[in-house]
């Protein structure tokens, strides 16, 4: 077979994706073996895939693949969340190019169109994730808004309102105005922007007396209410009780005192206007203040804003703000830096706004979720994350799980009258028509029967993933949900803890008893050179799609994961990719070198025989410290060290000690231990490059049907050789050295060279065969002292020498020499000023102290050979 000179990754792909397809390798069923079960953090529907997508999804792939190989029942459930605002933002965008506006649409025929466009757009991030080599079951993709997916969102909203944990009522809510829905807390993105702070003044009703507030929203001036002043400050003692003056508005309002008024912030006189900031809404309540709601939803001025209905809020903050300037109320417009809520889907700024919406009651939901973390039965990765999720958990609110939207899980709530109580919550009409009858006592009619026009809220149905997935919710004892849960590990982002992760654990404990998983593997954020977050609006983030095109999927997995430590931000680069498409050709033309060897029936030379020793303790000493690593979740860490087992072990030394001379043979017994080296690597590199790792698989020897290494054994590693490793570790040291001579003083590698050694207990005289042909020496002796007319260098208090040439410069050998005697004298001596500080020496570690005198007398022996090597120089 002609094995093509350079890799073709593209063909490699598209032929080992759909032969893993056809082979039906991703899909589980439950059985006798060990589960292993990741469930994808769901992209969002209108999702494309971006580098975050990357990263988190080579990680969990890479998990995948290796539990596989461990023969573990391996589970990785793909699905899409139907997020709500974020679709049908999207639906209503294409209607209005459409010439179609939402609301001349029925809800019915909106939904149509919903459909339309999720089953248009709504698997192209799946598609994409295959392109990555993805090994997920994609039998069992699921979809947050699948008919027995939204029976069970249904099911725990009834549960929990039966329970008491959920609550309808007028709360004050993060409102966005772009998409005139209600948000979370956890929504709301808070960033610090330049603003202004316009100080304006009221009049003292009845008097010529003023007093001044600062604001930087002075829209809301038509909404106040009152103005509060704190009980102990002296300034204003005189005006509690009295009125002022609304600006504009020219209604009187009361002067209120209340503790919560800092005396030494602003003027020390607070504005009240109880519909349109959280604070001010909590002292209205202890005032009885009244409530004055000058905006509509999307976000304009309604009739009480006076004069400027119907305006935009920013432009109305202007006008008004024009308006007091020229009517004398403006006191002074000052630059302002303060942070203002943002909404996380369509960066609308937020508005504190009073609503009638559903909540959930947290705060005992969500104590199982806390203990369960700190006690250690679900791990964080890494550990710290657990800090930022104690405090989140200990001050944990009510969650506000409403939304004025179309596209979503309809609450199942259904009206009856005006009354506020006058409802049921029920999973259909039907059942809803008799509960409300049995509630009003009386015959309730169809036609009176309506129900809630809201959705939920879209994380109110990914909390279940874990579970509805495995249909455990609606079916709890079936075999699916009792084999695959609790699932093994969730890969995710930190800056979803609280809206996914954590409300996942509350859910696991309250439905299932259990938890929904055993580890969680937090990423970081993939950042550019410059350290920002890439993003489509930044323009710093390459399309992975065409990154897959130029450096292989492959290449692009060792990219993303080259240096990527759990929950610490990745800086990428493209040169990463680079780097993995420089392994992967390294890997190829590695195995072409093999290839081309051809056998005979030789004997095996000392060389090869130490090689091939030497290599199978390195193989199994790295394969112990990769499972080490992937136990602790240090993935990136485990890639390294597959990538040097590679490329430095096997690539850089073994083969080149293993190398039969030009156009000769190798012996048959090193040929086939090589083979199944190679055989090793490929499996243990496999998760991390699964295609060309498979590709090299099928051409190292004939494979019966179904032998494909996604679904070979991971390798167990055997016994580890010290000493053998140690040995060639100096060994490295001195061919290293041997080759820098070379380089330094032009010594062709085919010119063999002879050496003299001096011994000292750390040469292993077991390594020579290999120090002969990797150093290409035609004589080695070993000598009692020094050689004259030598090149010479030191390897841990060995002497090495390599006798002169008729064209060696003498002169530059000996300043080379006195160099190296200078940096030892000077390290030396610093080293016994280390030891000169009885402080370091009484204070420090034993162990520490010692290290620091090995290196004193190892500088001084050293001193002393480079000494006599000057002599010998003349």
């Amino acid at each position: 077979m002609e094995i093509p000179k350079t890799y073709e990754p593209q063909k490699s792909e598209e032929k080992w994706y759909k032969h893993w397809m056809e082979k039906n390798y991703f899909h589980s069923e439950p059985d006798d073996r060990e589960p292993y079960t990741i469930v994808i953090p769901p992209p969002n529907v209108t999702g494309v895939l971006h580098m975050g997508h990357m990263l988190n999804n080579t990680i969990q792939d890479v998990l995948i693949r290796r539990a596989r190989m461990q023969g573990k029942n391996a589970c990785w459930v793909p699905g899409t969340d139907h997020a709500s605002i974020a679709t049908e933002a999207k639906v209503v965008n294409k209607l209005r190019g459409e010439g179609i506006k939402k609301s001349d649409l029925t809800r019915d025929e909106f939904m149509e169109h919903a459909w339309e466009w999720k089953e248009k757009h709504g698997g192209i991030i799946l598609d994409q994730l295959k392109k990555l080599g993805a090994s997920c079951d994609w039998e069992r993709t699921t979809f947050t808004m699948d008919e027995s997916y939204a029976e069970s969102v249904e099911d725990i909203f009834i549960d929990l309102y039966k329970k008491g944990k959920i609550y309808r009522g007028v709360r004050m809510v993060n409102w966005d105005p772009s998409a005139k829905t209600a948000l979370s807390d956890e929504e709301v993105i808070h960033k610090e922007v330049n603003s202004k702070l316009y100080n304006v003044r009221y009049q003292i009703e009845g008097t010529d007396e003023w007093l001044t507030i600062a604001t930087t929203r002075p829209e809301t001036i038509l909404g106040d209410t009152a103005i509060c002043v704190n009980p102990n400050d002296v300034r204003y003692v005189n005006l509690i009780g009295k009125k002022a003056i609304v600006p504009i508005a020219n209604r009187a309002i009361p002067i209120i005192e209340d503790d919560y008024v800092d005396m030494e912030f602003g003027t020390g006189c607070l504005k009240i206007t109880p519909a349109h900031d959280v604070n001010d809404h909590e002292m209205g309540e202890r005032h009885n203040l009244e409530v004055i709601d000058i905006l509509n939803a999307d976000g304009s001025l309604n009739e009480k804003g006076l004069h400027y209905e119907g305006m935009d809020r920013f432009e109305a903050r202007k006008a008004i703000a024009k308006e007091l300037e020229e009517k004398g109320f403006m006191v002074k417009v000052e630059d302002h830096i303060n942070k203002l809520g943002f909404s996380e889907r369509t960066d609308a700024v937020i508005e504190p706004r009073l609503s009638l919406q559903w909540f959930v009651d947290m705060k005992n939901l969500s104590e199982p979720a806390l203990e369960h973390v700190m006690n250690g039965d679900i791990k964080f990765y890494p550990d710290n994350m657990k800090n930022t999720y104690r405090h989140w958990m200990e001050n944990i609110k009510d969650w506000c799980i409403s939304r004025q939207l179309w596209w979503g899980h309809r609450i199942p709530a259904w009206y009856f009258g005006e009354g506020d109580d006058d409802f049921v919550v029920a999973k259909n009409q039907e059942e809803a028509l008799k509960l409300a009858n049995e509630k009003a006592g009386r015959t309730i009619s169809e036609v009176e029967l309506k129900q809630d026009e809201d959705v939920l809220d879209t994380w109110f149905s990914s909390w279940l993933w874990p579970i509805s997935v495995f249909d455990g919710l609606t079916n709890p004892n079936n075999e699916e949900i009792k084999y695959y849960y609790p699932t093994n590990d969730i890969v995710t982002a930190p800056e979803i803890m609280f809206f996914w992760v954590a409300r996942m654990i509350i859910a696991g404990y309250e439905w299932m008893d259990e938890q929904p998983f055993k580890n969680v593997y937090y990423t970081g954020i993939v950042r550019d050179k410059l350290g920002r977050k890439m993003s489509k609006s930044l323009g710093n983030s390459p399309d992975p799609i065409k990154l897959i095109e130029d450096f292989g999927a492959d290449g692009v997995r060792i990219g993303m994961l080259v240096s990527s430590p759990a929950g610490n931000d990745l800086p990428f680069d493209t040169s990463q990719c680079e780097q993995g498409r420089n392994f992967t050709n390294k890997i190829w033309n590695a195995f072409r070198l093999v290839s081309s060897w051809e056998v005979a029936e030789i004997e095996q030379p000392e060389s090869s025989k130490i090689a091939v020793e030497w290599f199978e303790s390195k193989l199994n000493e790295t394969l112990i410290h990769i499972n080490d690593q992937f136990d602790k979740f240090r993935i990136s860490d485990a890639l390294m060290a597959s990538y040097k087992l590679v490329w430095d072990h096997f690539c850089s030394w073994y083969l080149e000690m293993i190398k039969p001379a030009y156009q000769q043979p190798i012996d048959a017994k090193t040929k086939a231990q090589t083979i199944e080296f190679f055989e090793q690597l490929m499996k243990i590199i496999h998760p991390f490059t699964p295609f060309i790792s498979e590709e090299i698989w099928h051409l190292l020897k004939e494979r019966k049907e179904g032998e494909d290494i996604i679904v070979a054994e991971w390798p167990e590693a055997g016994k580890v050789n010290e000493d053998i490793i140690n040995n060639f570790k100096i060994t490295a040291e001195v061919i290293s050295n041997i080759r820098n001579i070379r380089k330094q003083n032009n010594i062709a590698n085919k010119v063999e060279i002879e050496l003299g050694i001096v011994k000292s207990n750390n040469h292993s005289v077991a390594m020579d065969p290999v120090l002969i042909k990797m150093g290409n020496v035609s004589a080695l002796s070993y000598i009692d002292e020094k050689m004259d007319n030598a090149f010479s260098f030191i390897v841990k208090n060995s002497s090495f020498y390599i006798p002169f040439g008729d064209t060696v410069d003498v002169e530059a050998e000996i300043e080379k020499v006195k160099g190296e005697l200078k940096y030892t004298e000077g390290f030396m001596k610093s080293v016994q000023k280390k030891l000169g500080n009885e402080r370091f020496v009484n204070n420090a570690p034993e162990q520490v102290v010692n290290i620091e005198k090995k290196k004193l007398a190892d500088a001084q022996e050293k001193i002393k050979i480079l000494e006599e090597k000057l002599k010998s120089l003349g």
